[in-house]
């Protein structure tokens, strides 16, 4: 069975590739066919266009500044991220976040928080 690589997401560089099955059918054109998105699959795209909207306002487009973050968490965190309205709070938080202590979060250092979120969403934490 041949296999044909597919770019999926936002149509962008950097989104997401896999490798699915073609079919071929007699005529010998394909025809693809692209799974529908799981809900796994859209919660991660979520995450993903989020940390898009709030980052690179007012510096680089692949981090988050302190007012970004706090934005970010303030409008989409509030229930989850105590004292989400109080900026040394948030201070406190980023700078637990920022690995490189460069006062901006990647994606990778965001996602920290949504792993420690999710962990005790879950109850796998005491």
């Amino acid at each position: 069975m041949k296999r044909i690589y597919i770019q999926r997401g936002d149509g962008q560089s950097g989104g997401t590739g896999f490798l699915i099955p073609a079919e071929t059918h007699h005529s010998g054109s394909q025809t693809l066919k692209v799974p529908a998105q799981t809900i796994m699959e859209a919660a991660i795209c979520t995450f993903v266009s989020q940390f898009k909207a709030y980052a690179g306002k007012d510096g680089a487009s692949s981090t988050l500044s302190r007012e970004e973050f706090h934005n970010l968490v303030t409008a989409q965190l509030p229930n989850y991220v105590k004292n989400a309205s109080d900026p040394g709070a948030i201070d406190q938080l980023m700078g637990s976040l920022d690995e490189n202590n460069d006062g901006e979060l990647t994606f990778l250092e965001f996602w920290q928080l949504i792993g420690t979120l999710a962990n005790k969403q879950g109850g796998f934490t005491d």
